[in-house]
């Protein structure tokens, strides 16, 4: 079974890595953009098994982003940031977040939890 995980960064580099690293995983699909807003685009248009993102976007920032989802979803929502506030963790935890990795972070621990969370075979 294959399944589709949506990364949402709005920087190349790390956008490519952590694809790179996620098509290690076997059957998987991934769909990456810059912006929340192409981020629900993209969640509309496609039958997503879960969400990889950053919270310091444009225009809209990942916190707003995972609340929207959530709103409508409870698929994995993986975090990844560079924000240090210390109240990240917390706020990610009470808008339902399935993990945070702040930066630098490992491409393959990342890659590791995600296959926890939707069980790839």
């Amino acid at each position: 079974m294959t399944r589709s995980i949506l990364i949402v960064e709005d920087t190349d580099h790390t956008r490519d890595i952590l694809e790179m690293a996620l098509l290690q995983l076997p059957n998987i699909v991934v769909h990456s953009v810059a912006t929340a807003e192409e981020a629900l685009r993209c969640l509309a248009e496609n039958n997503i098994s879960a969400m990889v993102t950053d919270l310091n976007l444009p225009r809209m920032d990942g916190f707003q982003l995972i609340e929207t989802v959530r709103a409508a979803s409870n698929m994995p929502i993986m975090v990844i940031s560079g924000n240090n506030d210390p109240h990240t963790l917390e706020r990610l935890v009470s808008l339902g977040a399935s993990a945070y990795f702040p930066k630098p972070y490992s491409p393959s621990q990342v890659r590791q939890r995600l296959e926890e969370l939707i069980d790839v075979p």
